[in-house]
């Protein structure tokens, strides 16, 4: 599910779950236990990562739809507890996008520190208004942080999908690799990083990304049921289904 791999101080935590890492709640959990004891095991930094030409799917919808009002709340919560984890944690986080990254797998990158994505035929955004969901307010705020009110609202409103090019050209990424050196371009600006004085670049870090811990300072006040009431609707419910019926057919 989840691969621990270490690069001297660096930590990269690659999602291993075939064939998508679809984040179901079992890698939701997983992946912000992993996050947030990466500090206390003498890790100064992070990478968080996933396999040749796809990052994340985003949410495993077919296995999401098969729980209860009660368990999505808990699944929803521990969400948003991991996009709190990345986007509050105290050592640097890159996202190394090592393909495509629709949905909660764009989500998980907005919160990180920096954005490194493979060039080529990958896509990314926040496709949630094309399945039938709306995106939480957290959340755009999130991707308003990286690419601006104006722009984060069209790509939101439409659901967009872009390519790398043009992820990078919106601010959506910082910049663009080759897939095979995602990982290790992500070490190398970390490895700048870190050898900055260590006492002045966390605590410039942790001013610049203040607005970001006050964002998740209280889940309670998230949206999580508003979501959950989307999630169980009508129209959300049907879209959902559809999609799932899709895949299958495609599968």
């Amino acid at each position: 599910m989840l691969e621990l791999i270490r690069h001297d101080d660096t930590l990269e935590i690659q999602l291993a779950r075939p064939p998508v890492n679809a984040l179901d709640a079992d890698l939701i959990r997983a992946l912000k236990q992993a996050v947030e004891a990466a500090p206390g095991q003498g890790a100064r930094a992070i990478i968080l990562s996933g396999r040749s030409g796809m990052f994340s799917a985003g949410l495993d919808v077919p296995s999401l739809l098969q729980h209860d009002r009660d368990t999505m709340t808990h699944v929803w919560r521990d969400f948003f507890g991991l996009c709190g984890a990345i986007a509050t944690s105290p050592i640097p986080i890159v996202a190394a996008i090592t393909g495509h990254s629709p949905a909660g797998g764009a989500v998980l990158a907005i919160f990180c520190d920096y954005r490194v994505m493979a060039r080529g035929p990958y896509r990314i955004g926040l496709n949630e208004v094309q399945v039938g969901l709306a995106v939480p307010e957290v959340i755009q705020f999130g991707l308003r942080r990286l690419v601006g009110p104006y722009r984060a609202e069209r790509l939101m409103v439409s659901g967009a999908m872009v390519d790398a090019e043009q992820a990078l050209s919106l601010g959506f990424v910082d910049e663009l690799v080759d897939v095979d050196h995602v990982v290790a371009r992500s070490q190398v600006w970390l490895n700048a990083l870190l050898a900055l004085p260590p006492c002045a670049m966390r605590e410039t870090r942790r001013l610049s990304r203040k607005d970001l811990t006050e964002a998740f300072s209280d889940i309670e006040k998230l949206g999580i049921q508003s979501f959950i009431d989307l999630w169980f609707a009508e129209e959300s419910q049907r879209v959902l289904r559809e999609l799932v019926a899709k895949l299958k057919a495609k599968g």
